[in-house]
């Protein structure tokens, strides 16, 4: 066993669950294999602690690294911020001059706020919207954090985020008058969201959706959310945690036509950096002056400063055109690889973000053995691959030689009728498992 194994089996008895985030949970990927810890990483190239060479072809730090690892521009800012003093008693200049910026690149915007992550920036979005409204009920679609305003949708029977999220999350420890006030609706479904707002006229504060994120909307579906949400009167909340800043400069609501009256961002703006923003119209964002929102933290200057550089490195670069042009290769590349050795996959997620499904009864066997072929040709890489800037084409090119071989090996195994699961040792996981 090596040093990375065995710091991970020490994980788990002394941390509950071993690592702070689920999508880092080696048993996520490939169990008892997946190295769990790094020692250095720079561009889209991962070293573990015992020396081994990788390069990330998965999601790229849960996608919080657009520019890629460690990118200078940013980081030289983010030290010099450092060297300025981090913290402080009075507040920091560059609180205003990323919310003139953000607010330039949104121009239906009249205000921000700031917090350190992107769930507790979805909290804070929904406690503005119920504090402005002074209605409780809020309608969700998609992921939005661990808080309680969230996993409350599962107080009811039946697991209702698990086609949005992740099966068997139980709502332990959150309180169970929560019930009822988070309604689930499913993306592109609009006779399922009327039949909600009507069910609950005149309750619901908001409307939190991601706009975008494995599928685009189909039947003018944000249009029609958008009418309705202004016609009842109801805040709509766009999560751009994930989607923004690929497809354009700023919220991809942009690119898709649809102004929200509150949008939240968090990993994509910053390159690594601790930050998140909540901005939207000033009828709306002035309610957070009525209850109490405050955290100490909110206030460092280091990632301010490296999310106002990484913001000005996504417009030199134009770096939203490349990731999506590569993705869009990546995409492309699946399928033809695929078809060339007879196996069944389905592609989906907009290009920075795709996704691949293997068709077959037990696909989730057929992730792991995946993984595993691509880690022994040095590759950290599922069936996501988060694109980045530093993903150069070179690259890509090395990753689809060994998705070809890994490919042309699992043909061969459907040629003599085996089990795949003969050549894993245990299946990954794909839930919310508690680990032992």
């Amino acid at each position: 066993m090596n040093h990375t194994q065995k710091l991970y089996n020490k994980a788990k008895k002394i941390i509950p669950g071993g690592t702070q985030l689920l999508s880092k949970r080696p048993e996520m990927y490939l169990p008892g294999k997946w190295p769990a810890y790094y020692s250095k990483a720079k561009g889209c190239e991962v070293w573990d602690l015992d020396g081994n060479h990788y390069y990330d072809a998965c999601i790229m730090g849960v996608g919080s690294c657009v520019l890629g690892y460690a990118f200078e521009e940013v980081d030289t800012v983010a030290k010099e911020a450092i060297d300025q003093g981090g913290m402080c008693t009075l507040n920091v200049p560059e609180e205003v001059e990323l919310a003139d910026k953000l607010l330039q690149i949104h121009p239906w915007a009249d205000m921000v706020r700031y917090a350190k992550t992107g769930g507790e920036a979805m909290a804070i979005a929904a406690r503005i919207a119920r504090a402005a409204t002074g209605k409780d009920i809020v309608l969700v679609c998609g992921y939005h954090g661990w808080h309680d305003w969230y996993l409350a949708a599962n107080l009811v029977k039946g697991d209702p985020l698990a086609d949005v999220h992740l099966k068997g999350l139980e709502p332990k420890g959150v309180p169970s008058g929560l019930a009822g006030t988070n309604l689930i609706f499913h993306y592109n479904n609009l006779e399922e969201f009327r039949q909600i707002v009507s069910d609950n006229k005149g309750k619901i504060a908001a409307v939190i959706m991601e706009p975008i994120r494995n599928t685009y909307p189909q039947n003018d579906f944000l249009v029609q959310i958008r009418q309705i949400t202004e016609n009842e009167n109801i805040v709509l909340i766009f999560d751009e945690i994930t989607a923004g800043f690929r497809l354009c400069l700023g919220g991809s609501h942009l690119s898709l036509g649809v102004e929200p009256d509150i949008a939240v961002f968090a990993k994509a703006i910053s390159n690594g950096y601790p930050l998140a923003a909540i901005m939207g119209k000033e009828k709306y964002m002035q309610a957070a002056q009525e209850t109490f929102i405050s955290s100490t933290f909110w206030t460092e200057r280091i990632s301010f400063a490296a999310t106002i550089q990484s913001i000005k490195c996504y417009e030199k670069y134009q770096v939203n055109e490349y990731i999506c042009k590569i993705g869009k290769q990546i995409q492309e590349r699946w399928l033809e690889t695929a078809a060339k050795h007879n196996l069944k996959i389905c592609v989906s997620g907009i290009y920075p973000l795709s996704h691949f499904e293997f068709e077959y009864e037990d696909a989730l066997a057929y992730k792991t053995y995946f993984t595993q072929e691509m880690l022994k040709r040095g590759f950290l890489a599922s069936t996501g691959f988060y694109v980045s800037y530093a993903h150069t084409q070179e690259i890509v090119d090395k990753y689809f030689i060994a998705v070809d071989e890994v490919m042309e090996q699992m043909e061969k195994v459907m040629e003599k009728k085996e089990s795949i699961l003969h050549y894993i040792d245990e299946i990954c996981h794909a839930g919310f498992d508690r680990l032992n």
